[in-house]
């Protein structure tokens, strides 16, 4: 018989509802079940593309006796943390408070009163290496429920306390200053790895956000030496297209196989930007251009459902096995390629003996190939590597995660021509403004099997603002603009914290966990709340509104002092307070087609600059377009810095002048 996760939407929740194990999913029926049984909750929390998460379902999950004890003493409750990020976020800090590590499979036991009182990670079904079984720690817990409940609860105010996290921030004194950037590049310096690209050890994660910040600040030497090693490593996938999660080793060389939307679509951007800053089109690393390219082109050609937003993951495993859907034998690549063989070995640099357990990771740092060869090669790789079993795809689609991709598409679109990836963001977020919405209109977590729900977090508000502004900048479709305004509007009166700053992660009419909390780092991803200050910076340089930028001024003092200490926890707030802090450019282009102006705008990377441009309708309503007309007939560009206005003008190299000296 299934369980109750049998009604969910998530392929994670999905994958449980067979388990033995009476699994709840995360709501009001669970906690009163608690309530009503006077029994700790366990949540165990992770998602479909977690290796480890299912290494412990099949070892303990799976297990009709280790089921039972669970069954006995606990209400068991499974939580997608990609749907519910508030719930992980709350309980991940638990973890890490109790053991100073953290990771999934995240499993925690709560009170009724939802405050946690133990919390570990993934346990075995008998000891192993130094760690108790699980059976070990559900008996264990169950005993101290029993006999010390009155004790466990008495920590209830001061647990719930430490959870509120950043919540209790308060805002830095005084300005923020300029020389906050120079020691950032510093601290970044001094922990670059300069034989491998990126910063810090094993397990290394890409830093997008860090990349960014740098590239806007003209630092190249870090920057492009790392995309260019990502790229050329075992964490871009040679073949296909796209970046697995993390490495696992300090080179790029074995990744954690497992593909996240979200790191492809900042890590598109970043190689675009990264090209940009490289020469454009003038002279750019065609390595960059072509990453980004492949990049996107992955996403549109397997992560693209069927009415146009983007599935979330794909597994690392396939047929039980980590990586075995990416990886080759020698014997296979000289079966697939023929007379090619020789040349892609050498460029792949695979052999007999392998990189990963027998077989070839591969990577591009040999010889590469003519071009026309190195395409035939992967075409015919690519083909051949279809028939094998496919890894486990996650459908749902994301808010939050749509919104990156639809920015990266977006931009792309734009700077490259690339009219394919233009529809495609447009689609994307015309699915999520008419689809993933409530009754009552209001912006949903996520979509899947035909049904949008869980209310919107701010990171779901915060990136599709950004994305959105993106898109209008992009296309001058004013559609994008009025929707990216409502946004803005709905994050300051149901996110913002009036008394202290910044913004919480959930609304004020969501559900009441234990600790409201404001997301603060911007690792992996970027958080909510540095999201919502750039996007709100954005905002009020096109609209002129300062009730937008005093709002995000208010997160940039919130979190002043942690940026001064921990520049790589918060790349994206950094380029939040760059735009903050520089001349803004304001480009206003009118009159017919303005191809042309706009192609100089976008031939470099202009990271103080927002665009406007249309006429007619969509014209109406976008403030930087307010009283502008062609010049004599003809097309013409306005450029503002600091509300002050320089002639219009009309030729591109007029335009390109302009911008070269207001800078």
């Amino acid at each position: 018989m299934p369980n109750a996760l049998a009604g969910e939407t998530s392929p994670y929740l999905l994958q449980h509802q067979h388990n033995p194990v009476d699994w709840q999913p995360w709501g009001e029926q669970a906690l009163a079940r608690a309530r009503e049984l006077d029994r700790p909750l366990l949540v165990s929390i992770g998602y479909s593309a977690c290796h480890w998460c299912h290494v412990m379902e099949r070892e303990c999950f799976e297990n009709e006796e280790i089921a039972a004890l669970m069954n006995e003493h606990f209400v068991c409750v499974k939580v997608d943390r990609e749907e519910r990020p508030d719930v992980d976020a709350l309980y991940m800090e638990a973890v890490q408070l109790m053991t100073g590590s953290g990771g999934w499979p995240l499993n925690v036991f709560i009170t009724p009163e939802q405050v946690p009182f133990y919390a570990g990670t993934y346990y075995p079904p008998q000891p192993r290496q130094g760690m108790p079984s699980w059976p070990m720690v559900l008996s264990a817990v169950a005993e101290a429920w029993k006999t010390k409940r009155e004790d466990i609860r008495a920590q209830n105010d001061a647990m719930a306390a430490r959870l509120s996290g950043a919540a209790r921030l308060q805002s830095a004194e005084g300005p923020l200053s300029a020389q906050i950037f120079d020691d950032a590049v510093d601290q970044l310096r001094s922990h670059f790895d300069s034989r491998n690209g990126g910063w810090g050890g094993a397990p290394k994660f890409p830093a997008s956000s860090t990349i960014e910040f740098l590239l806007r600040r003209g630092e190249t030497a870090m920057t492009l030496y790392t995309l260019r090693s990502m790229a050329s490593g075992g964490i871009h996938d040679q073949i296909g297209g796209g970046f697995a999660r993390y490495s696992v080793d300090n080179s790029w060389t074995v990744p954690h196989f497992e593909k996240m939307l979200y790191d492809n679509a900042l890590l598109a951007r970043a190689y675009l930007h990264g090209w940009q800053v490289s020469g454009g089109a003038a002279d750019g690393d065609p390595v960059l251009r072509r990453t980004a390219e492949e990049t996107l082109d992955w996403a549109l050609r397997e992560m693209t459902g069927p009415e146009g937003a983007f599935y979330s993951a794909l597994d690392a495993d396939s047929e039980g096995v980590e990586g075995k859907f990416y990886v080759w034998s020698l014997d296979e690549l000289r079966d697939a390629l023929g007379d090619d063989a020789d040349e892609a070995i050498a460029w792949f640099g695979a052999s007999a003996r392998g990189n990963f357990e027998g077989a070839n990771i591969l990577e591009s740092r040999g010889t590469e190939p003519a071009p026309e060869v190195r395409e035939r090669i992967r075409a015919t790789l690519l083909e051949k590597r279809a028939e094998r079993i496919r890894p486990g795809l996650d459908d749902k689609r994301l808010t939050a995660w749509n919104a990156l991709m639809i920015a990266a598409l977006a931009e792309a679109g734009a700077v490259l021509e690339r009219e394919d990836y233009l529809a495609a963001a447009r689609r994307a977020a015309a699915f999520v403004l008419d689809e993933m919405r409530s009754p009552d209109g209001r912006l949903l977590r996520t979509y899947n099997a035909g049904e949008a729900k869980l209310n919107g977090y701010l990171e779901d508000h915060a990136f599709l603002l950004e994305a959105l502004l993106t898109l209008y900048e992009a296309t001058f479709e004013a559609r994008w603009f009025h929707a990216a305004r409502d946004l803005g509007d709905e994050i300051v009166e149901r996110f913002g914290d009036p008394e202290r700053g910044g913004f919480f992660q959930t609304s004020s009419d969501h559900e009441q966990l234990v600790a409201r909390r404001k997301e603060i780092d911007d690792s992996p991803i970027p958080s909510g709340q540095s999201s919502a200050a750039f996007g709100l910076l954005r905002l009020a340089a096109l609209t002129g509104e300062g009730r937008y930028e005093q709002a995000a001024v208010g997160v940039l003092q919130l979190f002043g002092d942690l940026l001064r200490r921990s520049p790589l926890a918060f790349g994206h707030l950094l380029q939040a307070l760059d735009f903050q802090l520089a001349p803004t450019q304001e480009v206003a282009l009118v009159g017919g087609d303005v191809t042309a102006l706009a192609r100089v705008v976008r031939a470099q990377l202009r990271p103080h600059l927002v665009l406007a441009g249309g006429d007619g309708e969509d014209a109406a309503g976008v403030p930087l377009l307010e009283g502008r007309t062609p010049l004599d007939g003809r097309a013409a560009a306005y450029v503002c810095e600091r509300f002050t206005c320089k002639r219009p003008v009309s030729e591109p190299d007029e335009l390109r002048e302009l911008l070269a000296s207001t800078t």
